[in-house]
């Protein structure tokens, strides 16, 4: 039964892959149909769909930059994917006294114990550098360590201009990553619920510790969320981020925000401290105000109504079908028969029934996606159903299916198809040079040909 549903999942795979086909065969250029008209004063900024991945808005998205405090992202990012939140970090010499003196901390002491999550709630609210290294020794046992841990994440990520050297982001020669490279780890991380309600928390209270006997209240720095000494940047569909800012790298700064159903996030990399909040602002203005989401049951919905879409957009197989969830991000101006489609090999390692992925196209750029999903179902018929069932151990029907024997009646099949072919491609020059000889043969001048008789039946020969 497992050879069976393997076979038939291939097979059905296969079929999507042969009939994927595109919404609309027209060529659509990027300059012409994406929207523009908004700049930033960073010197690099980058909008990103949280879901899709989708790019809505660049600029020097790929330039190298000291990230400065927003490297505690890809921090808080590592620790959540290696420990649990109810662990017990112990502050270290190290943590306490190694960072620079003056730069962004909670005053914490040398052997003081915190849980992982309160330990996170201070690096990621209060921008705690002794928390970051405390959260790096405790994962990796030292902060190098650490490191090599977070530039593995990035690889896996897709990062291409990125280097961490340390947990809290403090200047570092070879310490960089790019606009574009953070909006993918800042992505990643926004993927974890735990992470995405710590970024979103205005307030949060330590409680006493073993050397603190009263309550640490912490508040979140990041202005267009919560009123931390002004309100002048508040922006109503700001829901986390985190600040960044050393005299090297300028203001950096991680903004996500959510609004008609659609999550972004905005990077923009060595700014302005006041100004970094306005380029912000701008680019969720612009985005939301030119840009919409459709999910795959739209498509389905549309493809009711218009015989243009067919295919993967429209029709699922028996066994295999487009997950509802996938969605696409397109310019509000864009129609969606001007998306593409086309099918990839893809497996996830958290649903092992994904079997492939669905990537969309529009103006030349990826917008989306939707993974393809193995049912499991019982199809009402298989390639091979006239094989006699026989009763198995529970005295239930089971269909015994002998591969080999299926295997060999294919290769006879084939070798039958190039018999075939071969004697079709013989028949065929054998029937030329015949046109050919009696043609040359009727050419001949009746003056050069005489009869003989043999047996009653005469035939011509030269003189």
């Amino acid at each position: 039964m497992k050879m069976k549903r393997l076979l038939a999942k291939l097979l059905s795979f296969a079929l999507i892959i042969g009939t994927a086909v595109q919404i609309n065969t027209k060529t659509v250029k990027a300059a012409d149909y994406w929207p523009g008209g908004v700049d930033v004063v960073a010197e690099s900024a980058v909008v990103m769909e949280v879901e899709t991945g989708t790019i809505l808005y660049a600029k020097n998205m790929d330039d190298k930059h000291f990230p400065a405090s927003i490297t505690k992202i890809m921090t808080a990012l590592v620790v959540l994917e290696h420990c649990s939140l109810d662990e017990t970090v112990t502050f270290s010499s190290d943590a306490v006294y190694g960072t620079e003196l003056g730069s962004s901390s909670i005053a914490r002491d040398v052997n003081e114990e915190m849980t992982v999550e309160q330990t996170l709630y201070g690096m990621m609210l209060e921008s705690a550098n002794e928390c970051a290294h405390a959260l790096g020794e405790h994962v990796a046992g030292d902060v190098p360590s650490f490191a090599k841990m977070m530039n593995e994440k990035a690889k896996e990520l897709g990062c291409t201009n990125t280097h961490f050297n340390n947990t809290n982001g403090l200047p570092d020669d070879d310490h960089y990553t790019s606009a574009h490279d953070m909006a993918l780890i800042a992505r990643a991380a926004y993927k974890i619920p735990k992470f995405a309600e710590i970024t979103g928390t205005k307030n949060y209270t330590i409680p006493p510790t073993n050397k603190h006997p009263d309550p640490t209240p912490l508040n979140n720095h990041h202005c267009m969320l919560h009123y931390y000494k002004t309100n002048e940047y508040l922006y109503d569909y700001c829901v986390g981020g985190k600040t960044g800012y050393t005299v090297v790298a300028g203001a950096t700064l991680v903004t996500y925000a959510k609004k008609d159903g659609m999550t972004l996030v905005c990077v923009v990399m060595k700014d302005d401290v006041r100004n970094q909040y306005y380029d912000t602002r701008s680019l969720f203005d612009y985005s939301f105000d030119n840009f919409t989401i459709y999910s795959v049951a739209d498509f389905a919905s549309i493809a009711e109504n218009d015989t243009k879409i067919t295919g993967t957009l429209s029709e699922n197989s028996e066994l295999i079908k487009v997950d509802d969830s996938g969605i696409i991000v397109i310019p509000k101006t864009a129609s969606v028969l001007d998306v593409k489609s086309s099918v990839v090999p893809y497996t996830d390692p958290n649903n092992s029934s994904v079997v492939g992925q669905l990537q969309y196209t529009y103006a030349d750029r990826p917008v989306g996606n939707a993974n393809l999903i193995y049912t499991n179902a019982e199809v009402e018929s298989y390639p091979f159903d006239n094989i006699p069932k026989k009763k198995g151990g529970s005295g239930k029907d089971y269909i015994q299916v002998d591969y080999p024997k299926i295997g060999l009646v294919i290769l006879l099949i084939i070798v039958l198809f190039l018999i075939l072919k071969f004697i079709k491609s013989k028949s065929s020059e054998i029937l030329l040079f015949k046109h050919r000889f009696f043609s040359r043969r009727r050419r001949m001048p009746k003056s050069n040909m005489t009869i003989i008789r043999r047996n009653g039946k005469g035939r011509r020969r030269r003189r």
